[in-house]
C-alpha cells in the first residue's frame, strides 16, 4: 500500500466514516481529485510545449491522432466527448497551427480523415518522450510491476467511467 503525502496510509479497508461513507471510496475521491488537478495542469504545460498557442483541451486530440493515425472528426468528437461544432473549431485551430491536416478517407470519398502533419507528429513525439522520461524519473523507486499494475487499474477505471 502506498502512503499519503503525510507519511501515513489512509484508513482500514471497510472502515466507515461517521456519515456512513466507506473510507476507501473517500480516499479514492481525494486521490483522484489531486491526480486530475495535476493532470489538467500538466496537460496545459504539454500543450504549450507542442505549440505556445495550443489550447490545453486540444492536446488530447493530438495524442489520439499520434496513437491511432487518421480519424474522422466525428470519431474524435465522440472520443473526447464534445459536439460537432466544438470539434470543428478545435480542428480548425490545429490546422491553422500546422499540426493537423485533413485528407479524403480512402474508405469513403465523401468523408475526411484528420491526421497529424509531419511537424505535428514531431512536436507531439518530443513532448510525449519528455513526459515518459519524467514518469521514469518520478517513479524510479517503484517496482516495475507496481507501475504495470497502476496502468492496468487506471485502464480498468477508465473503461468503467466511459460507460
Amino acid at each position: 500500500m502506498h502512503e499519503d503525502g503525510n507519511g501515513g496510509a489512509h484508513g482500514a479497508v471497510g472502515e466507515m466514516t461517521p456519515s456512513g461513507a466507506d473510507q476507501e471510496f473517500l480516499a479514492l475521491e481525494r486521490e483522484l481529485t489531486v491526480l486530475l488537478r495535476r493532470a489538467r495542469s500538466n496537460q496545459g504545460e504539454m500543450a504549450r510545449e507542442v505549440h505556445p498557442d495550443l489550447e490545453s483541451s486540444a492536446y488530447g486530440l493530438l495524442i489520439r491522432l499520434d496513437e491511432l493515425g487518421g480519424q474522422r472528426a466525428t470519431e474524435l468528437a465522440a472520443y473526447i466527448g464534445v459536439g460537432k461544432a466544438t470539434m470543428s473549431r478545435q480542428l480548425r485551430a490545429l490546422e491553422d497551427l500546422g499540426l493537423i491536416a485533413r485528407e479524403p478517407d480512402p474508405a469513403d470519398g465523401r468523408a475526411w480523415l484528420v491526421t497529424l502533419t509531419d511537424e505535428g507528429s514531431r512536436r507531439v513525439g518530443t513532448v510525449r518522450e519528455a513526459r515518459r522520461a519524467r514518469y521514469v524519473r518520478q517513479l524510479a523507486h517503484w517496482d516495475r510491476r507496481e507501475v504495470a499494475e497502476l496502468a492496468r487499474l487506471l485502464h480498468e477505471l477508465n473503461g468503467v467511467m466511459a460507460k
